[in-house]
């Protein structure tokens, strides 16, 4: 890339994103961000009809990371810099290419002198009333066969363990209603915009004695771009019948242009009756869940799901 005078770049550019369908986004961007570089080279890609080379997908957190803009890179049909950068024309620039559960990053808000953006959550207690948690609770139990194993988009089996129940209407149906009634406080307390939500998914899930889940984001793939909010639902036997099972959300840090997971975390306590609210693109993970009974009833039971913009 070089500008059309010898002058030195300034430290910001802004950059004006032309999208399919006449959609316009605009980020400032360092001159030497790898985020700016990767938007030029699939740009240039299109133009030399590399369409292998610029499927990729871009999640560039906008708003100073209080939502993100997400989109396949095929999509990306111009860009408008402020001050002006060129590509030279006889020069093809070969895209980067985008690492798995990384989220491309403008630079990171200076919330701290380490540049550390905290992880937030929202978690409200007696999310149901004692009815409609007893009446989930005894349809939970009844369903123990119809569980069936969790798995994940690298079929490794040892990333994660649970089992799921992806078919329970009636309930599905109470959870996401009551959820549509607090996601405005819910994206308020946790600095997120308001959205238009096309969709809320819901599924079941048991962790028994020696379940978890390793650390993953949950929209870190083309499928999964559009989530914006990650939810769950806490409810089990009382007294609890297991320890561990906690859900740690990481903290962030930006690193060559990425959001990428701190050593530093939130530890959310699984709550009966509680639900908890936090950002889609945060890393996470469950403890492994400690069950002396070893049986199903004696689970961590949750619904959780994902609010899509």
């Amino acid at each position: 890339m070089e500008s059309p005078s010898q002058s030195p770049l300034p430290k910001e550019i802004q950059v004006k994103i032309l999208l399919a369908g006449g959609h316009e986004y605009e980020v400032s961007l360092p001159p030497d961000a790898p985020l700016l570089h990767n938007l030029i080279s699939a740009l240039v890609a299109h133009a030399h009809g590399q369409e292998n080379s610029s499927s990729g997908l871009f999640q560039i957190p906008i708003e100073q990371g209080r939502s993100a803009l997400c989109f396949a890179s095929k999509q990306l049909v111009g860009l408008v810099t402020e001050p002006p950068i060129f590509v030279q024309q006889n020069q093809v620039v070969q895209p980067q290419t985008q690492q798995s559960e990384q989220i491309w990053a403008n630079p990171a808000p200076k919330d701290t002198s380490l540049g550390i953006i905290p992880s937030e959550y929202v978690q409200i207690d007696n999310f149901l009333n004692t009815e409609e948690t007893i009446r989930l609770l005894n349809f939970v139990l009844s369903q123990e066969k119809a569980f069936v194993p969790t798995s994940t988009s690298t079929n490794d089996i040892n990333y994660r363990r649970s089992m799921a129940l992806y078919d329970f209407p009636e309930f599905s149906e109470l959870i996401v209603n009551r959820i549509q009634e607090v996601i405005p406080d819910v994206s308020n307390k946790l600095g997120l915009p308001s959205f238009p939500v096309s969709q809320i998914e819901a599924q079941l899930t048991a962790h028994k004695d020696g379940n978890y889940y390793k650390i993953h984001n949950d929209n870190g793939s083309t499928d999964t771009a559009t989530r914006e909010l990650t939810y769950v639902y806490y409810f089990y036997q009382t007294p609890k019948p297991f320890t561990g099972g906690e859900l740690l959300i990481y903290d962030s840090k930006v690193e060559n242009g990425f959001f990428v997971g701190t050593e530093t975390f939130k530890t959310v306590d699984p709550r009966h009756n509680s639900i908890v609210f936090f950002l889609s693109r945060c890393l996470h993970e469950v403890l492994p869940v400690h069950c002396p009974s070893q049986a199903f009833a004696d689970s961590r039971f949750t619904v959780n799901g994902w609010v899509r913009r």
